[in-house]
């Protein structure tokens, strides 16, 4: 009795860390790579609230830099993931501030608007 009961909590556990997990993944509206020392795609359209995942598949450092320092990933090693919720709908232009000549931008639309 106390085996099966041991075996059925863990299969509950188990199945609530992978409903956890699938659920994160739903709340990205959005990823961005970073790979070749670019951003793709550029540029994203997301909407309000909508959170866009950063991926660095460089070999390099890098950082997500809004042009106006509203966002900053800081430093972002090789096989790092940054998010970031945006809560107010505008175009947010970014760079990386180890190589400034990348860049990108995220075009924020109002909840519940068509791209």
């Amino acid at each position: 009795m106390r085996a099966s009961l041991g075996a059925a909590v863990l299969a509950a556990c188990i199945s609530a860390q992978v409903g956890s997990a699938s659920g994160a993944e739903t709340q990205t509206a959005a990823v961005v790579h970073i790979k070749d020392f670019k951003y793709a795609p550029t540029p994203v359209e997301v909407h309000v609230g909508d959170t866009v995942a950063f991926f660095n598949d460089d070999n390099e450092a890098h950082t997500v830099t809004s042009s106006d320092k509203k966002f900053d990933s800081e430093g972002l090693d090789s096989n790092g993931t940054w998010k970031y919720t945006f809560v107010k709908a505008g175009r947010f232009a970014y760079f990386c501030e180890l190589h400034p000549y990348m860049k990108g931008t995220i075009v924020v639309l109002p909840a519940g608007k068509a791209p």
